[in-house]
């Protein structure tokens, strides 16, 4: 009997298939996206050195208060604070990974607003 794979499952394989291809550097690092349930995650990673430059979440207490942490609107206060947070460390370009989501709703929010704040991908 075939057991169907679970949304998560999927997610992670297409998150896998991306990864194989783009990987952050020192010069163009890689900005990754998570979104849960409760809270939406950014953060700026040199894959070379394996170190995380520049995070920020709806956990931060410089997002402010929300009615709620998981919508849109959260997704872009995420996303002018990551690249508000990466100008001041000299971070201007970056390679953007969905991390398998589709590039739809609160994704293409997030990455809107991290362009109009100054990072270019």
């Amino acid at each position: 009997m075939f057991k169907k794979p679970s949304k998560k499952s999927l997610r992670y394989g297409k998150h896998q298939r991306v990864r194989r291809k783009i990987s952050g550097s020192g010069e163009t690092p890689r900005l990754c996206v998570y979104k849960s349930l409760n809270h939406i995650y950014a953060q700026i990673i040199d894959d070379n050195s394996g170190v995380t430059l520049v995070a920020a979440s709806t956990l931060d207490k410089e997002v402010g208060d929300l009615a709620s942490k998981t919508n849109i609107e959260a997704a872009k206060r995420i996303g002018s604070s990551i690249a508000k947070k990466a100008g001041e460390k000299g971070i201007v370009t970056v390679v953007f990974d969905r991390s398998g989501y589709k590039y739809h709703g609160r994704i293409a929010a997030l990455a809107d607003a991290a362009r109009e704040n100054g990072l270019k991908f």
